[in-house]
């Protein structure tokens, strides 16, 4: 076989990434008989199919081109230039997209799915960023981004883990992680490990209805891929904060008031954040995407040159080749110290994933966003203070999603108005309950308030059927968002969630009370030889998180180390055994929404969540 230089080429040929070029090679080389180079055109029909062409263009290309010998006979390099121009033909960005995936095929005959390589490449090379100095992976890393590596990688969990620390601080406790240490970890342990992966995924606002821990444990790639960028996505969105930026004050419009500028999803603040800049410099272009918008590399290099003038410079915009054009904007950045994410290929391919975390990650590092005054700082402040509470939204919001309701909840009050998301959550909570012939669903997104109203209306009628407490509450006041009877229906509707799973694994049927959790706690830990316990979900003594961790090591026993469990007598030690509970409840495989500042501060109903989702977990059987 010849040898080639994959990267070399790759340079010369940017359609193709290393890792296709070499794998072209290898089916080009299978005709390659007598180790020439070289192979007859007649042969081609497996590779062109490879490379995603027709036999047919491929050999037309050929011979328009003139690289065919008189023999009939073609280069590997004269195939890589015919694709490379069939692909130019289409248009760049066409070329780009399509060349980039990869065909999978599923568990289940007849089943492929897709993934998309630069992807793959950059999400990885961020992994091997982020994760390098971890001292539980240090053995392991860098993985090869060029190829499928990393989902084995991730089977045992611990890559996953340690990116969702990374993305969102302290969300897993690492104590409780199955390290393996020199023996390889058993199959039972890598699925704890996936567990708290999952359910940490979800308590952080990825969408994981369709992944569970055997998924990942058996490497499905596109199920990986997908919660990979989830995390990725959530950890850079979650620097585009007020509170972590006070400069966003500069974003606001005339007339919009903080509260609606913070409702916006991060990709939005963004373009709004690149407009922002691109109106200073004087630019008659705005994006309103990350896809078409900057494919051409004219808002990068202005936005570049004004974060940085006296390092960024606009001579990209001389430059009429997109890719180079790309490659010059990305020096740029490389000065910055933001050279990340993107690549020229991807640039110019109009990669929305890819962009949107090159502009997040230029965001978070080069504002360029005059700091704000005292007075300003002073109104910020007032408004932070009155806004203070969000957690109990967050929550529930985290909570509808876990169902699987669609859309997304990102904002607990404007997402519900038009009611579509509770009657979904109304239908999974107690399946059957709703009739849709009465509710209002098309044309979608509903924009008649009158519709909306009477979807809220058909909502409350459903509490009461459920035998909610809807004293004062009317449909109208949820399509007004009105916080506190908002969060008051959905309140009730996720402990009715608590009850019919306690229901549904019960002997008799029964409804579940209060008492009856709060009895079956108490009677579980007594049973295990412990002293703690509980008189109510508000109860004081519960901050410590000892009782919790009690209950746990009572549900499955030896689950909890109880070397490091605090005296929980300051609130920094309360906290760190209330993170160590509800990690242990995660790799047990409990859904729970629960925060550690929650039990700290003894908040009774997410309390109740979690002794109920406790008590359920404890019903379907988790082995002693």
């Amino acid at each position: 076989m010849v040898s080639i230089n994959a990267q070399a080429l790759a340079a010369r040929f940017p359609h193709f990434s290393a890792s296709e070029i070499s794998a072209f090679h290898q089916q080009f080389s299978n005709f390659d008989k007598d180790g020439q180079g070289a192979i007859h055109q007649r042969d081609l029909s497996t590779v062109a199919t490879k490379t995603g062409e027709s036999f047919q263009a491929v050999c037309d290309k050929l011979a328009n081109l003139k690289l065919t010998t008189a023999e009939g006979l073609v280069s590997f390099e004269g195939l890589l230039t015919a694709v490379s121009s069939l692909r130019d033909a289409r248009g760049v960005g066409a070329a780009h997209e399509n060349k980039t995936k990869i065909t999978l095929h599923g568990h289940s005959e007849n089943t492929t799915h897709t993934i998309n390589e630069d992807e793959k490449e950059s999400f990885v090379n961020h992994i091997n960023s982020q994760l390098s100095g971890d001292k539980d992976l240090k053995s392991r890393l860098p993985f090869d981004p060029k190829t499928m590596q990393i989902f084995g990688e991730c089977k045992d969990g611990l890559v996953l883990a340690k990116l969702i620390n990374d993305a969102v601080p302290n969300t897993i406790d690492e104590r409780v992680l199955n390290l393996g240490g020199t023996k390889k970890l058993s199959t039972f342990q890598m699925t704890e490990n996936n567990n708290l992966v999952v359910n940490s995924a979800k308590a952080i606002g990825c969408s994981v209805v369709n992944i569970g821990a055997s998924d990942l444990q058996e490497g499905r790639e596109h199920l990986i891929l997908g919660l990979i960028w989830q995390i990725i996505k959530i950890g850079l969105s979650n620097m585009i904060d007020i509170k972590i930026h006070p400069e966003l004050f500069r974003l606001l419009e005339e007339g919009e008031s903080m509260e609606d500028f913070l409702k916006l999803p991060a990709e939005q603040i963004l373009l709004r954040w690149v407009n922002y800049h691109l109106k200073n410099a004087g630019w008659p272009k705005r994006v309103k995407n990350f896809g078409n918008d900057v494919k051409d590399a004219e808002a990068y290099t202005v936005l570049l040159n004004q974060l940085s003038p006296e390092l960024c410079s606009r001579a990209p915009l001389q430059q009429s080749d997109l890719l180079e054009r790309a490659e010059m904007v990305l020096a740029n950045a490389d000065k910055l110290g933001c050279r990340k994410y993107l690549t020229p290929k991807t640039l110019v391919g109009g990669n929305q994933k890819l962009n949107f975390a090159f502009t997040a990650y230029l965001f978070n590092t080069h504002p360029g966003l005059a700091p704000l005054t005292d007075a300003e700082m002073g109104a910020l402040d007032e408004w932070l203070f009155g806004s203070e509470g969000d957690r109990e939204a967050r929550a529930f919001a985290l909570w509808l999603n876990s169902l699987g309701v669609e859309p997304f909840v990102n904002n607990l009050f404007d997402d519900l108005q038009d009611g579509l998301i509770l009657l979904q959550a109304i239908d999974k909570v107690q399946p059957g309950i709703v009739d849709w012939k009465k509710t209002n669903r098309t044309p979608y997104p509903v924009t008649s308030k009158f519709k909306k109203v009477e979807n809220t209306n058909y909502v409350v009628v459903l509490g009461k059927a459920l035998k909610f407490s809807l004293v004062g509450i009317q449909g109208s006041d949820i399509t007004d968002g009105n916080k506190k009877l908002t969060l008051g229906f959905v309140w009730q509707l996720m402990r009715q969630h608590v009850v019919e799973t306690l229901k549904s694994l019960s002997k008799d049927g029964k409804d579940i009370t209060d008492a009856d959790m709060i009895n079956w706690a108490n009677a579980t830990v007594k049973r295990s030889g412990k002293s703690s316990s509980m008189s109510q979900f508000k109860d004081p003594e519960l901050r410590n998180g000892i009782f919790f961790l009690d209950l746990l090591n009572a549900i499955k026993k030896g689950i909890v180390n109880y070397d490091l469990v605090t005296r929980g007598v300051t609130d920094d030690e309360a906290k760190l055994n209330a993170k160590y509970a509800i990690s242990i409840a995660r790799k047990l495989g409990a859904t729970i929404f629960v925060l550690p500042e929650d039990i700290v501060e003894v908040k009774p109903k997410m309390i109740l969540t979690f002794v109920g989702t406790l008590m359920a977990l404890d019903r379907a059987g988790v082995h002693q």
